[in-house]
């Protein structure tokens, strides 16, 4: 198995936990945004997953260039639209954490 050496960049992990019986609809969401993020210009991972033993809960990672491609990404029309527009107003908790890669 191959690994990918990946040096320098900001790391952001997220966590979203869904109103309940929302989970659904919040997991849509999250699979039409994230083909869009991964196409951004400085973003070098972008993966979300779902919780297995709570499907309500997701777990994003994204790894950006800097600081200016993760900025860049909070400014896009999906979003605005998907994550703070639709996403956002069905969770009960949502969680961001920084880090620099070492």
């Amino acid at each position: 198995m191959q690994t990918q050496q990946i040096t320098g960049g900001l790391a952001v992990t997220a966590t979203w936990e869904a109103r309940d019986g929302e989970a659904d609809t919040v997991a849509d969401i999250l699979a039409r945004f994230a083909p869009k993020a991964r196409e951004e210009a400085g973003v070098k991972l972008f993966l979300v997953h779902r919780g297995v033993a709570n499907p309500a809960e997701f777990l994003f990672y994204e790894l950006f260039e800097d600081e200016a491609a993760f900025a860049a990404h909070q400014q896009t029309e999906h979003f605005r639209s998907l994550i703070l527009g639709e996403g956002v107003p069905h969770l009960t908790k949502r969680e961001r954490v920084q880090y620099a890669v070492l």
